[in-house]
């Protein structure tokens, strides 16, 4: 059997020898670490392992996720399960799409000093200030894009040196785009009318009392839309 090549890495500054082809995440385990916190998805979808590190004799302050992340002989790692983060409370049933709001509800937006750090740190490469002047502006539209695959580690809110949360910022502008300026679907729509007539009863009470084996057959058979 082939001897797995082992890296050192330094957690909570203790060192450890592990397999150079863990992840960050599978290496915290492999020490003995269990995770109950900083642990979600494992996939790279949900943000929860969001890991600051340096490596040895380099000051800059690198940035991942740790279920991503490969680790590298000499990594120094720290993983941030949490970030307090002011979230502002606003009743949404009253809001319209005035962008407007963003900066009055998020005054702190003014507070962006264009450094760009908060695209830096963020591990899916979003241009995070692009979408924070978007909101300062009040362009709900570019806001929303821009931010669309945020998925909220708190990395560029520990990296803010305006203290900006600008997740949770982003997060308002996608909720008012998808509320207010995204066109309707017409389909979705009569889907719905359809479930509240009950046309899918039937169909839904059927694949209930399916067994396991003959679920997955229909679902390797299902046509899939091009």
């Amino acid at each position: 059997m082939e001897q797995q090549k082992l890296v050192n890495v330094y957690i909570m500054d203790k060192r450890y020898a592990v397999p150079a082809s863990l992840t960050i995440m599978r290496a915290f385990e492999y020490a003995g670490y269990k995770l109950v916190r900083g642990v979600g998805c494992r996939s790279g979808f949900c943000g929860a392992c969001a890991t600051v590190y340096r490596m040895t004799g380099d000051n800059k302050l690198y940035v991942a996720l740790a279920c991503q992340t490969v680790v590298q002989e000499g990594m120094r790692l720290a993983q941030i399960p949490s970030f307090p983060a002011n979230k502002m409370l606003y009743d949404f049933a009253s809001l319209t799409a005035d962008g407007a709001l963003l900066l009055q509800i998020y005054p702190e937006l003014a507070l962006c000093k264009g450094c760009n750090t908060c695209t830096k740190a963020c591990p899916q490469d979003l241009q995070v200030m692009e979408y924070v002047g978007a909101c300062l502006r009040g362009d709900i539209t570019r806001a929303a894009d821009l931010s669309f695959d945020c998925i909220m580690c708190g990395l560029c809110t520990a990296r803010c040196p305006g203290e900006l949360v600008p997740y949770n910022i982003a997060l308002l502008a996608r909720r008012l785009y998808g509320a207010y300026v995204a066109p309707r679907s017409e389909h979705l729509a009569k889907r719905v009318e359809e479930i509240r007539a009950g046309q899918w009863d039937a169909p839904v009470r059927e694949l209930k009392a399916l067994s396991v084996d003959e679920l997955k057959k229909r679902y390797n058979a299902r046509e899939i839309e091009q």
